[in-house]
């Protein structure tokens, strides 16, 4: 049976895909059905206009290539960096910042560490603040403005497309809390809004 399934291409083709599928449905269908993997963790909210515009910013500058932003459940991590990521704390990622590599520290519990000073002189310079780093300077955020219409329609978007429970209110407020800032005012309250939900949490 073993040569015939072996000489057979399409044959085994199928039954590689039946395997697969197989394994698919055992590992991920479980998950669709378990809320904490789909309803948002307490205290979760999602982004407000100017924190939704620093994430795009966080992702457009690939920030996430050296900062990951999912603590493990060692004891080394959580010691150092506060709870555990849990999967409700991501219901309003798209795409996730999970990350795999941390040239540059974790950054999911960053909320509230440093104040807005701090994070304005690091992304100017970071070796002003951290000698040893090797982080590259973001003196151009400082400079560009948000498109206020184009933070509102991107939201929008997340609501209507992906679930993203944004209100009316909330959508046609987005372009106004947004207007006059740059990217850096930007992506600094979206870094200081990461894990404050899980600050009392151990």
């Amino acid at each position: 049976m073993h040569e015939f399934i072996e000489k057979n291409i399409g044959l085994m083709g199928l039954l590689i895909f039946i395997v697969i599928a197989m394994g698919g449905l055992v590992e991920i269908t479980p998950l669709l059905f378990q809320t904490q993997t789909t309803q948002p963790a307490e205290g979760v909210r999602p982004y407000p206009a100017l924190q939704f515009a620093g994430r795009d910013i966080y992702v457009r500058e690939g920030c996430y290539n050296c900062h990951s932003q999912m603590v493990r459940p060692f004891r080394a991590e959580t010691e150092r960096y506060g709870h555990y990521s849990v999967a409700g704390e991501f219901v309003y990622d798209r795409p996730f910042q999970w990350g795999s590599k941390r040239t540059g520290p974790d950054l999911a519990r960053v909320g509230g560490r440093y104040t807005d000073d701090w994070h304005y002189a690091h992304l100017m310079n970071p070796r002003d603040v951290v000698p040893e780093s090797n982080m590259p300077a973001y003196p151009w955020l400082a400079e560009r403005t948000i498109d206020g219409e184009a933070v509102a329609a991107r939201m929008r978007a997340q609501r209507d497309y992906l679930g993203v429970p944004y209100t009316d209110e909330e959508l046609e407020r987005a372009a106004a809390e947004v207007d006059g800032k740059t990217e850096m005012e930007a992506l600094i309250a979206y870094l200081q809004g990461l894990g404050v939900a899980f600050q009392n949490k151990r």
